[in-house]
This record gives structure tokens, sequence and C-alpha cells, in this order.
């Protein structure tokens, strides 16, 4: 590819970090500015998730409970909290949780002084009820689930929830048993709402028109930092949020997530990037591998050999098929081209792709032993990369998401080494 034409594409992003102050820490020809006014905001007709919906959460969550005979479930901070109350918080030592009951309205139980702080971002219910500093939570939290006629049986917990809670509710309340919440928060989280999916869908827009202003305005002398900057300023202005950039050069693009040796853009450096965002909480994730002038016959090879073991991910994902089912059939590929049939470099040492929705990496994934079947508004990533130590690595990654009849793209792949973008694909009604 001609560095000095990288790509002439429409969609550039506006950087927050001007090229001046990248020179201060790289050797960047600051002779040529990029287009700061050529994008602007692009989520403003995106809607968040609805009171409606969140309630149908709710409503689906108490079904699943009954299903698997638990009385309640407790949530922490995070995304399954945030799923179905619209509470954002942080994790601490001073316990907030949500509680869902398998009858009855949901609760919070947080600390006084935090209670006009946490209703802030609560979209669903009413019941917030708060502790002193020299109170138990949990004692709280008993109160909660006696109220909903609840003494014993079965209490889940998700496997990220701290020690200190378990055993906190255990002391509370000892004729409850502990058991996994999965089978109710990823039973619901799984399955993404056309909603869902149109959040999904924006913030790879985003991600996708940033990287398009990026290759514009890529240069020889730049830094992994720069690169980082510039794709964050990108998608922020875009309206993305809580954005982030993996940028790795020449043969630090070998090792998935990078080395700390300092890299530089020169003549015929391979550039791998992956970046996403958030948009109304939702996540992209797309990576990108191109080559800065131009490229040998070896790294154009391996280029399409990642992108043809995108496709066969792609045909293996098969509604009611296994998800493992589609790593084994990229691996059976790459073994048929000389590379290890298991996770030895030269080759493909992680996973072929994993879940994705309110989290980067959500479950299910595209993992050897992986039973879970594929069914419609399931979301993952397809990045069958390969790496080669010492001399460089390749990964493509698009995101896609399950509908009756298979899978179906959000981002197309790029087609050729020398047309890295890609396109944003058309939300299948």
């Amino acid at each position: 590819m001609d560095k000095r034409h990288f790509l002439k594409l429409a969609g550039a992003a506006t950087a927050l970090m001007p090229m001046a102050a990248m020179a201060r820490t790289s050797n960047v020809d600051t002779t040529t500015q990029p287009d700061f006014n050529s994008l602007s905001n692009i989520i403003g007709d995106s809607a968040p998730i609805s009171v409606e919906e969140r309630r149908a959460r709710i409503d689906k969550a108490q079904s699943l409970m009954k299903e698997h005979n638990i009385a309640a479930i407790l949530l922490e901070p995070g995304a399954a909290m945030d799923y179905f109350s619209g509470v954002q918080w942080w994790r601490s030592e001073r316990l907030t949780a949500v509680v869902i009951p398998q009858k009855g309205d949901i609760a919070v139980v947080t600390p006084f002084f935090e209670k006009p702080s946490v209703m802030e971002s609560l979209k669903v219910g009413d019941d917030v009820r708060v502790w002193q500093e020299h109170e138990s939570p949990f004692d709280v939290v008993a109160d909660i689930l006696k109220s909903r006629g609840i003494t014993s049986g079965n209490i889940g917990f998700e496997n990220s929830v701290r020690y200190f809670v378990v055993t906190g509710m255990s002391k509370a309340m000892p004729a409850m048993n502990i058991v996994p919440a999965e089978p109710v928060t990823l039973g619901c989280r799984m399955y993404k709402t056309s909603s869902e999916l149109a959040l999904m869908h924006k913030a790879n827009e985003v991600t996708l028109r940033a990287y398009a202003f990026v290759f514009e305005n890529l240069q020889e002398g730049m830094s992994q930092q720069d690169v980082k900057a510039l794709m964050n300023s990108a998608q922020q202005r875009l309206g993305g949020s809580n954005t982030w950039c993996l940028a790795l050069f020449n043969d630090a693009s070998a090792y998935p997530h990078g080395t700390n040796a300092k890299q530089v853009i020169k003549e015929g450096s391979v550039v791998l990037l992956d970046s996403g965002c958030s948009v109304h909480g939702y996540q992209s994730d797309i990576s990108r591998t191109l080559v800065f002038g131009k490229a040998s016959q070896k790294i154009e090879d391996v280029w399409n050999t990642v992108r043809e073991g995108q496709n066969v991910a792609f045909a293996a994902a098969k509604v009611g098929e296994p998800a493992g089912k589609v790593d084994d059939a990229v691996r059976g590929f790459y073994a048929s081209k000389g590379y290890d049939k298991d996770y030895a470099l030269p080759g493909l040492s992680h996973r072929t792709g994993h879940g994705i929705g309110m989290e980067g990496h959500e479950s299910v994934n595209f993992v050897r032993g992986e039973n879970t079947p594929l069914n419609k508004g399931m979301c993952f990533s397809n990045e069958p990369g390969l790496y080669i130590p010492g001399e460089f690595g390749v990964r493509l990654e698009d995101c896609l998401y399950m509908t009756d009849s298979g899978p179906r793209y959000f981002t197309e792949p790029p087609q050729t080494l020398t047309k890295p973008l890609g396109k944003l694909i058309s939300l299948k009604a």
C-alpha cells in the first residue's frame, strides 16, 4: 500500500490530540494535518435501553429462577446489575447490591450516604434500603428476602461475586444454599434483543469510521501511543465512550496483547490495531492488520490465510450447533495449511472468538469444548489470528450476531490486504 495515499475514504474522525502534540514524543511529520472537522457525533439517534425492556428482563429472570429452583439472586456492581436495574456503580468494601427475588419487586441495598447517587442511575424499582457504617449490609439483604417471603432455599451468585459477600450472606441466612446465578443472568444476557443489537451496530459503526480516519492519517515515525491516542480520540468524537485501542507494530504484532518494547511505524511495518468503544453500554470490538508501504509475499499469504479463517468460522457458526465447533473448524483449516492443530506457535494461540455485549468479553466463546448451542441473539467476535514470533502477527476481527438462519456480521471483513478497512453491514430486521 502506498503510504502517501493510505486510504482516501469518507468518514474520517476528528482527533482530540493534535499531531503537533504527538510530535513531542515521536518523529511525526506535522506538515500534513488531519482533518479535525471531518466527523461529528453519530449516535444522537441511538436510543438507550427502555424501562419497559428492563422490566421484561426482570420478568424473564424470574421465570428462569422458577425453572432452576432459585429463590433469589444477588448482583454486585457490574454489567448484570446495570442490565436489570440500570444502576451503574463500582465495587468497594461497602456493599451495594441488587436483589431480584423469584416473586415480587427487585430491591437495592446501599450505604446510607450513597443512596442519592445510586438512585441517579436506577431505572426500575423504588425499594432502596440503606445500611449505616456500623451495621451489616447482609442483615439488610436478609430483611429484603424475608419481606418477599424468602427464608430458605437457593440464592444465586455470579462467579465474579466476591468472597466476603458470599460468606456474609451465608452467615446472615444460614438456611439458604449458595448456587450459581449464571443460569439466570446468562440465560437473559446471552440473547440480545433488537434494541441491544442496534446499539452494538452503532458502536461498530463508530469504531469502523474511526479506523478510516486513522488509516488516512498514519505516518512514518508514529509510535504505538500516537496511534492509540488518535484512535481513541476519533471514537470519542464520533460519540463512542469507554474507548480503547491496542496498537502493535512490527514484531510486536506477533504477541496478541503486545509487549513493552517501544515500536514505531516504518517502511514495511505490520500494523495490527484492536479497538472498540461503547454506545449506551454496548460494545464494539474490531481488529485490523495492514502494512505501511509494500507487504512481503509472506505477510500477504498469512493475511489471506487469516481472512479465509474468518470465512471458515462464519460458515461453521450454525444455529443449533455447539459453539466450540467454530473453533474446531478453524483449527482444522489451519492444520491443513501446516500450522499446529492446537495452540503452538506459529499458529493460533487463543480461542477463535468470544461472546460480546455489555462487556467486551462475555460467555459463551468460540473455544474448544464449548457445548452451548448457537441460537438467535447470541453475539461473538470472529478473530482467528495467526502469530509468528520474531516476525509478525495478523489478526482480523469482526463481530457477528446469530439470526434464525445463521450468522450475520455487524461489519464485513476486508477482502484484501491493500484495502484493509471492510464495511458496515445493515442490521437485519
